[in-house]
């Protein structure tokens, strides 16, 4: 059960996850022991996943960002792990997800130019046994970037 403090605690972490025990005992009105402890165990009961660091694309050189719906020609559990491995494979796809309604997967794609993706697209994911089809669409801008949940 998360008290308002644990909420608090969480709602910091996701816009200043570097923070030290002393800098969150100050933001919480805890003293930095406090603060770490309440730290450690939403850690350890799953709350908190991992701390990374969120990356500029655009000055990586990963000027496109497409999202790919995925349509299945072939349903079934060995389809469906084959296809899953071939998603984890690619450092392209940074984010997948099942979905309901007329695709069977979404994907978040990062490319440096139209040529990586058409590559990815014709001979990575339409060859998958399992792929009927595709339907691309790129990113023009992103108006709202990836924001903390709301807790």
């Amino acid at each position: 059960m998360l008290d308002s403090t644990d909420i608090k605690l969480l709602a910091h972490l996701q816009t200043s996850a570097q923070s030290t025990a002393q800098e969150l005992g100050e933001a919480l009105n805890l003293s930095p022991s406090q603060a770490g402890r309440r730290r450690q165990r939403l850690e350890a009961d799953g709350y908190i996943q991992r701390y990374v660091a969120r990356l500029d694309p655009t000055k990586l050189g990963l000027a496109v960002q497409c999202f790919v719906q995925v349509h299945l020609n072939s349903h079934g559990p060995e389809n469906a792990a084959s296809f899953a491995r071939l998603v984890s494979s690619r450092p392209e796809i940074t984010s997948a997800w099942t979905m309901t309604g007329d695709a069977d997967y979404l994907l978040r794609v990062f490319c440096h130019d139209l040529q990586e993706l058409n590559t990815l697209l014709h001979e990575i994911i339409l060859p998958h046994p399992a792929v009927g089809r595709v339907h691309s669409q790129i990113v023009m801008a992103q108006l709202k970037a990836d924001s903390p949940l709301p807790v």
